[in-house]
């Protein structure tokens, strides 16, 4: 009669063996090696936010100071114009009942 640990320390042994000899040698990690070398443009991008000072109500906002900026800006304000007419257009039909379906 052997005593139950003894059981379970060999097993536990053994499968320790297994796991060891399981392990693959050397890592292949194409798309993780590029996440990690992409190179960084950090302190590119804080001279030109730095650059003439960082306060948002003057003539030159940081948040247009980055080439692009403009476009996105315009583009977001375009949104809210046509959200904005299509609510007055919808209000005035509301208003005054015109615009229904028969």
């Amino acid at each position: 009669h052997k005593p139950k640990g003894n059981m379970l320390g060999r097993s536990a042994a053994t499968a320790a063996r297994v796991a060891a000899r399981s392990q693959p040698k050397g890592q292949k990690r194409t798309f993780i090696d590029y996440l990690t070398n992409y190179p960084d443009r950090v302190q590119e991008i804080k001279k030109i936010q730095n650059k003439g000072g960082t306060c948002l109500g003057d003539v030159n906002p940081t948040w247009l100071k980055q080439p692009g900026d403009i476009g996105v800006a315009l583009f977001g304000a375009g949104l809210c114009a046509f959200g904005g007419i299509n609510c007055v257009i919808g209000h005035y039909r509301l208003a005054t009942g015109k615009g229904k379906l028969d």
